[in-house]
């Protein structure tokens, strides 16, 4: 299907939808552990999907592996909205979990998850996924957040796309909450991306120049059979096939709903000022891109303390997300999101999820085990995910 035709989905669609609104969803991916052990469940039963999705109107529902819980909020016009959806998610889905003795982890990569006995859900998609990835797709025991913009004019997203990579990084790092892997420091703040990097189509995407650029793009590999359509590209950011939003797929499942809801506000922000702003980054070029898969792999490896790469040397984070903050601070009063925004600076100021868990992880340690101390991460990301504020 073509970008321009994408207009005609009806997920984003409503008669009365003011054409500016950049209206917005949310995606969220979670684990299922024992609510005890803290374990990951590596089977889980249907009765707590269908009790969950019925709950909440079909926003529940299963991801590639059994272990793993998806849910999404409707279209959205306000973070006001964005935030009482997700928290009644989050609550509803625990509540339903708690029945079947597993709570929910909001977090890039289970502390002591196992991949070899993740087992797949049951999916025709699914099937044919694991089918192409082989053990990669075993390996796929990793839980992001997606976060869907809807633009005044969708035939643009390949456009947005390109000019908004540099930005990438910055939301990334924003959101680490992936630094375990198998039970093991992995020295990384977001070590999700590094194993999800194994999939292919996966990353940073080509410098696009134009929608018909993008679309031979996908022809060629869906005319080869390398791929059904569209949605098995799975870049850190894509235009979305089944709606016509610019989807974004870069961050971490954020422990903390206030952190989400910041990210995701800048995200919505940056999309808007540079629907705008046509001039904003359309100079990018291939060693742009060369130095924002760097940033892309410091955001990974050290969070909240990165320091980017620029053309004109290096940049403190906090630099970087001040300058684009100024830039966009009259987008988020257009857009009502100005509280959600700040909040970036915070996420800054007291650490991502990562640099908690491994606060958690390093103060347990020096009064126990290993497994202890693990434990207790886990403990603090199973309280975290369902709390109010």
């Amino acid at each position: 299907m073509s970008l321009s035709a994408l207009h005609r989905l009806s997920g984003f669609e409503t008669a009365d939808r003011d054409q500016g609104s950049f209206s917005f969803g949310i995606e969220e991916e979670f684990f299922l552990s024992n609510i005890n052990s803290g374990e990951i469940s590596i089977h889980t039963p249907d009765q707590l999907f269908e009790g969950a999705h019925a709950a909440t109107n079909g926003r529940v529902d299963r991801e590639f592996l059994q272990s793993q819980v998806e849910v999404a909020t409707p279209p959205l016009y306000c973070f006001k909205e964005a935030r009482a959806e997700m928290l009644y998610i989050r609550r509803v889905l625990a509540a339903y979990a708690k029945e079947h003795n597993l709570a929910i982890l909001a977090c890039g990569t289970h502390p002591e998850g196992n991949w070899q006995n993740a087992v797949q859900s049951e999916k025709k998609r699914y099937d044919h996924v694991m089918d192409s990835l082989q053990m990669i797709g075993e390996r796929n025991l990793l839980c992001g957040m997606h976060v869907h913009v809807e633009l005044p004019d969708p035939t643009r997203r390949v456009d947005i796309m390109r000019r908004i990579l540099p930005f990438l990084p910055l939301l990334l790092a924003l959101s680490t909450s992936s630094p375990f892997w198998h039970s093991r420091q992995t020295g990384l703040k977001g070590y999700r991306l590094a194993a999800y990097d194994e999939l292919p189509r996966t990353g940073i995407p080509e410098l696009f120049g134009n929608t018909a650029e993008y679309e031979t793009y996908v022809e060629s590999l869906v005319n080869a059979g390398v791929m059904p359509d569209a949605s098995h590209l799975w870049w850190m950011i894509r235009p979305s096939v089944k709606y016509p939003t610019l989807e974004l797929r870069a961050p971490d499942s954020c422990t903390r709903v206030e952190d989400a809801l910041a990210i995701a506000a800048l995200y919505r922000s940056l999309v808007h000022h540079l629907f705008y702003n046509k001039d904003c980054n359309a100079d990018i070029d291939v060693v742009d891109r060369a130095l924002i898969l760097e940033n892309k792999w410091r955001a990974q490896r050290y969070g909240t303390k990165t320091i980017f790469v620029t053309k004109d040397g290096d940049e403190k984070i906090s630099n970087f997300l001040d300058k684009t903050l100024a830039m966009i601070c009259k987008d988020a009063q257009i857009l009502g999101c100005e509280e959600e925004i700040e909040h970036c600076r915070d996420i800054l100021a007291m650490g991502s999820s990562a640099d908690i868990q491994l606060k958690v992880y390093q103060e347990r340690l020096s009064k126990g085990s290993e497994k202890e101390a693990l434990h207790e991460v886990i403990k603090w990301i199973m309280d975290t995910t369902t709390k109010k504020t």
